[in-house]
């Protein structure tokens, strides 16, 4: 329905900068997830998006037109509060024909899509309601309904699903992902739940402290963080570090973390000093051969899986392992980690090491 491109995009709230030069593109029919914790700018991304802050410099194009400047009316959206945003002194079937009926459409087919709506977001049996009585659940799920309804170019959802309890707010991600798929219109999506953004998301921009830390697939992403911010804010458990002084060649496959030798699967651009070896806990294994050693220091039962808890010389390891794996704490033990997943970062700047334009497909995705 629309692609969104967003160049140098910057907004200042006086002396502090929320959102620092953003740069990315969402393709046509995406579901885009914007994800960070609290404070990083993503809100206020979506918010410039929509039309509801002006940027203080850069450019917001929908369907290739330019939109900095115009109203939200005017730019073909819908926009899903984290706060509801209903009308008070309508009931849940008004709140979601609002929009329709000031479109001019005839009754008839409201009342169609409001019922097409309500099935889809298991609230037919509210629909003459008055919202303030609901449920915070229910509420947000009316204001999904309004959004919904309007069959908008682009969605714009800043959190819809905080209010709802963990098994229907699972529920909604996918009925969401599924409405999405057969309307085919552009969704842009805020959220600081990683695993929502990893479920629903076709792409994710990671964002903290206003800066895009990294722009790609979900796999992408957690396969090959850009920093160690990205590294330890996807995933869990999030991905273990190693820290190291030691000087890195340009071109270099191997690392040396005291006796032990690990390769690494791409060339490293050349650094020296304070270095950090990245592995994710699924990627790291126990054998009694292995040359890295470790202490068990913890072990957690996670029914098919346990996550094991070990101390090296550079710092704590989490193992994700089978649960029939013996494991005695206390007992020393050789690591091996999958030479196929491991990231090495500069400790001091927070960026992986890898090939230029490796690190080029990790930022811009």
């Amino acid at each position: 329905m629309a692609q969104i491109r967003i160049e140098n995009l910057r907004k200042e709230f006086g002396a502090f900068t929320a959102v620092r030069s953003s740069s990315f593109t969402i393709e046509d029919g995406e579901f885009f997830m914007l994800l960070g914790p609290s404070g990083c700018g993503k809100t206020t991304t979506l918010r410039m998006m929509a039309g509801l802050e002006l940027p203080t410099s850069g450019h917001i194009y929908i369907d290739g037109e330019e939109v900095s400047q115009k109203r939200a009316s005017q730019r073909d959206i819908a926009f899903v509060f984290q706060m509801f945003a209903l009308y008070p002194h309508m009931n849940v079937r008004k709140n979601i024909s609002y929009p329709l009926v000031s479109q001019g459409m005839s009754r008839a087919d409201v009342r169609r899509k409001v019922a097409e709506v309500a099935k889809i977001l298991r609230i037919e049996d509210i629909l003459e309601r008055p919202v303030g009585g609901l449920s915070g659940g229910d509420r947000q799920r009316v204001a999904l309904g309004r959004a919904i309804v309007r069959e908008p170019k682009a969605f714009f959802m800043d959190e819809p699903l905080g209010a709802l309890d963990a098994e229907f707010r699972e529920h909604m991600a996918e009925e969401l992902r599924a409405l999405h798929d057969r309307m085919g219109a552009t969704t842009v999506y805020v959220t600081h739940d990683q695993l929502e953004a990893m479920q629903m998301g076709d792409k994710i921009v990671v964002m903290n402290h206003g800066v895009v830390e990294q722009f790609g697939v979900p796999q992408q992403i957690y396969d090959w963080p850009a920093t160690k911010f990205v590294a330890e804010f996807i995933g869990t458990p999030p991905m273990n570090f190693l820290d190291f002084e030691g000087t890195v060649p340009n071109g270099a496959t191997q690392v040396a973390l005291g006796e032990a030798v690990f390769t690494v699967p791409e060339q490293l651009t050349g650094a020296q000093g304070a270095l950090t070896l990245g592995v994710r806990p699924e990627h790291v294994t126990l054998s009694d051969a292995a040359p890295y050693r470790a202490e068990v220091l913890a072990q957690e039962y996670l029914g098919t899986t346990q996550i094991i808890t070990l101390r090296t010389a550079h710092g704590l390891l989490k193992a994700r392992i089978a649960s029939d794996v013996p494991v005695r704490l206390g007992e020393v033990t050789g690591v091996l980690l999958d030479a196929r997943k491991l990231t090495v970062f500069d400790a001091t700047t927070g960026r992986a090491l890898v090939s230029k334009g490796n690190q080029e497909a990790l930022r811009h995705g």
